[in-house]
């Protein structure tokens, strides 16, 4: 079994947010799966689904960004034994809207929620599709950018960053992550 986690926060206030950029591409997956986030488990909303073969798991974490690693880490116990079978999907502020970056491992690059996966599921070798979602601040504070709904103008790069992403993480499902690195890097 493969598990998809996209991170972002729960709750209406925090819907259509630079964060929550994980959140709406799990949304587009079960869109694309005809499945539903219908059952919660380890304080996360899951769905089952299999493609071309392969068993999925589709989850969204509802402990807030910070905090992604307690349900990833617990599902993962129950569920995959090798941290490769895990993709989780992040919005990243260095990499421009529509961009994608896919990794087999790694650091957490600054980035709490990957920071928390590492911490609790207790290694960096897990796979990572970070999302560009751009770092227009002049000024300001960083949370205050990536907790900012999108732009209206962005809406048609948004749509786009998301089938993408969606269509990336289908196909490092069934392909790997050294393929899907060279198709959508």
């Amino acid at each position: 079994m493969k598990v998809i986690a996209g991170l972002g926060n729960p709750g209406s206030g925090y819907k259509n947010t630079r964060h929550n950029l994980g959140f709406m591409v799990m949304d587009r997956l079960a869109e694309m799966l005809s499945v539903s986030f219908d059952r919660e488990k380890h304080q996360g909303l899951i769905a089952q689904t299999a493609y071309r073969g392969e068993k999925l798991l589709l989850v969204k974490p509802q402990t807030f960004m910070n905090r992604s690693g307690d349900c990833i880490a617990r599902l993962c116990r129950n569920t995959i034994y090798d941290p490769a079978d895990l993709l989780v999907i992040v919005d990243d502020i260095h990499l421009p809207l529509e961009k994608i970056r896919l990794r087999a491992g790694g650091s957490a690059g600054g980035h709490n929620g990957l920071k928390s996966v590492i911490e609790r599921v207790g290694s960096r070798d897990y796979h990572r599709m970070r999302m560009g979602v751009g770092d227009d601040r002049k000024k300001g504070d960083l949370a205050d950018h990536v907790l900012a709904k999108f732009l209206p103008e962005e809406r048609e790069a948004l749509n786009a960053s998301i089938d993408r992403g969606a269509e990336a993480a289908l196909f490092w499902a069934t392909d790997g992550i050294s393929a899907a690195m060279n198709a959508f890097n």
